[in-house]
């Protein structure tokens, strides 16, 4: 538009020049001569301006050609775009929907349940009374069968005798069939407990997220517990009055607060651990870290010798653990915190082997509030990136994963892995970092982990 608009102004002014210059001619000259002068110099220009037209009004459409296309190009990729993520959208709302009927229906049951349960625990309350009535009577009984001993019994003290028989008989067979009935209905809790952790666990995880936002969900937050400790605090070591074995023993002997203990275990030297006060009783630490404040890259001696901190992040040792868990049948408990603040727990039953078996690790799952994430039943070795303890031949965990660890088959949950905060977003980061990640599950990536072992002779602490 703008080059015709030229063309037009650049011919108006030729034109006009030209009549100028005509009207200067020799007045001599013929009318007819002037007039066939002028029509061919305006034809020419004529001609060039619409010659000088055409070639701009082709590459304007040339332009306005290659513009469409790409205007086109774009809007294709857009909708193609827009078409594939509402269909992923409309699966992920089919998919959440599902398992929120499912979620809410299983709740339903479990509801059903608690109060079955309740009923069953009266039930059992007025059996306990009347088995303290019978036993009573019992006691009348033997009382009247010790005389009966000296005496003859009379016909009635005989019938009594064996009515009281018949119905002692009868209420323990009661008994027992109600107590098959509570083992049943406690089975049948702890099955839809566990489905809707799973459940609750795959809801609050719908859509692979950011790492960052991936949590524990809240609900279960484990309340119990003292914080873990920090590297500022510098609490001084107590000393025990004799060799106690582990934290457990100092705990029987009157420690009533965590903090850093000399313990001495059976056939081993005395050294310092952390005591963690926990669940009515003391744990000893072999493991925390709380802000990557501590490098956990570190070569085979340094595991077995043990490294860092005990009033902050530190590494007890292989040898030093060994010592302790070989004084007897020991539980396992890993204690994890997310970027949520949300805390989850596992127990393992577990046996650690000597030096001689690269510290073998068998474990084997007793309790938690999280999928296990760790072989079981199957002997681990640890190793670290100076030295293979039984992995794969062709593969280096710890040089590829970063850290030691009891691996398998370089899963990458490891918790002695780089600390990798939440804007760490790179793959090798992803395969190095502390995660704990269920075999069929999502990453949980980690802020904390504390891993405590105790003594299983004593009752259960869960």
């Amino acid at each position: 538009m703008k080059i015709i608009l030229v063309f037009l102004f650049i011919s108006s002014l030729a034109l006009s020049g030209r009549a100028e210059k005509d009207s200067t001619f020799d007045s001599a000259a013929s009318p007819e001569t002037k007039s066939r002068f002028a029509m061919l110099d305006d034809v020419r220009i004529l001609a060039n301006g619409l010659l000088q037209l055409g070639h701009g009004l082709k590459d304007f459409v040339h332009k306005t050609k290659g513009q469409m296309n790409d205007i086109f190009q774009k809007l294709y990729i857009f909708d193609r775009s827009f078409y594939e993520l509402s269909l992923q959208t409309s699966e992920i709302k089919e998919e959440e929907e599902q398992l929120r009927q499912t979620t809410a229906r299983l709740q339903i049951n479990n509801e059903e349940i608690k109060n079955l349960s309740q009923e069953m625990n009266l039930k059992i309350e007025d059996l306990i009374q009347n088995k303290n009535q019978l036993q009573e009577k019992v006691w009348g009984l033997e009382d009247k069968v010790t005389k009966l001993a000296v005496i003859q019994p009379s016909v009635q003290e005989t019938k009594e005798i064996s009515s009281l028989k018949a119905f002692v008989e009868q209420q323990d067979n009661h008994i027992k069939q109600l107590l098959r009935i509570v083992e049943d209905q406690h089975v049948q809790l702890h099955r839809q407990h566990n489905q809707i952790l799973e459940l609750e666990d795959k809801l609050n995880h719908i859509e692979l997220q950011d790492l960052a936002e991936i949590s524990f969900p809240g609900e279960h937050s484990e309340p119990e517990g003292t914080p873990f400790p920090l590297p500022s605090a510098t609490p001084a070591a107590h000393t025990s009055d004799g060799a106690a074995p582990d934290c457990t023993a100092l705990s029987n002997s009157g420690l009533r607060s965590s903090g850093v203990y000399t313990i001495k275990p059976k056939g081993s030297e005395a050294f310092d651990v952390y005591c963690e006060m926990k669940l009515g009783t003391s744990w000893t630490v072999i493991q925390n870290r709380v802000d990557g404040s501590l490098d956990f890259n570190q070569t085979w001696d340094a595991y077995i010798n043990g490294f860092g901190d005990l009033n902050g992040e530190f590494w007890l040792g292989l040898n030093k653990t060994y010592s302790i868990t070989r004084q007897g049948e020991y539980l396992l408990r890993l204690e994890l915190q997310d970027w949520r603040e949300n805390r989850r727990y596992i127990q393992y039953a577990f046996r650690l082997g000597g030096p001689a078996s690269a510290y073998g690790l068998r474990l084997a799952r007793v309790s938690g509030s999280i999928p296990s994430a760790l072989p079981e039943h199957t002997q681990l070795h640890f190793s670290t990136a100076d030295r293979a303890g039984g992995g794969p031949a062709d593969f280096n965990c710890p040089e590829n994963y970063l850290g030691g660890w009891w691996h398998s088959e370089c899963e990458e949950t490891n918790l002695n892995g780089k600390y990798v905060e939440p804007r760490s977003r790179g793959r090798l980061d992803r395969r190095k970092g502390l995660y704990w990640k269920p075999k069929k599950g999502r990453y949980y990536l980690l802020k904390s982990t504390k891993i405590m072992i105790h003594p299983t002779n004593l009752k259960s602490f869960d």
